[in-house]
């Protein structure tokens, strides 16, 4: 069950995507939270640059393991928009972060896309909890899911 701070926490992402599709990129954010409930890092996707691992899940998880010991990310939580892709599933499996909480799964994201008519990734969309089956997964968020979706409208050319 979601709580009222989690919420909070996942309404930044919604913002952080929308940050991200508003400097003309991809809409997907994320936070790391401490186990106590404090945010730590927040990151947007910035693969308009032309490097596609500039995911935000990645680039927390990279964080984590330059800023926090084993104990303190297993802990830890990541909040993002849309359900990890199966590099930073990865990611976060090695670095050996906790619990992940996501508003719209991969399953969601890809129907939307194909709905939409955009080119199928290079990289298949798995479950989470496929490539790294000792994550702790909570998801999809149905209070957040219309917004997340509407960013992904828009970002593919479609009104909203």
């Amino acid at each position: 069950m979601i709580d009222e701070s989690e919420m909070t926490h996942l309404r930044r992402c919604v913002e952080l995507a929308r940050e991200a599709l508003d400097a003309g990129d991809e809409p997907f954010g994320s936070v790391l939270v401490s186990a106590d409930g404090t945010s730590l890092a927040e990151d947007r996707n910035r693969v308009a640059g032309g490097d596609r691992t500039r995911h935000p899940e990645f680039e927390l998880a990279r964080w984590a393991a330059e800023h926090m010991g084993e104990a303190e990310r297993a802990g830890a939580t990541v909040y993002t928009s849309g359900e990890h892709c199966p590099m930073c599933a990865a990611a976060h499996g090695w670095v050996g972060l906790g619990r992940v909480v996501y508003v719209a799964s991969s399953a969601q994201l890809v129907g939307w896309l194909e709905e939409l008519g955009v080119p199928p990734a290079p990289v298949r969309a798995l479950p989470i909890q496929k490539v790294a089956p000792g994550v702790t997964v909570e998801g999809p968020v149905p209070e957040l899911l219309d917004e997340v979706r509407a960013l992904h409208r828009r970002c593919h050319g479609h009104a909203v």
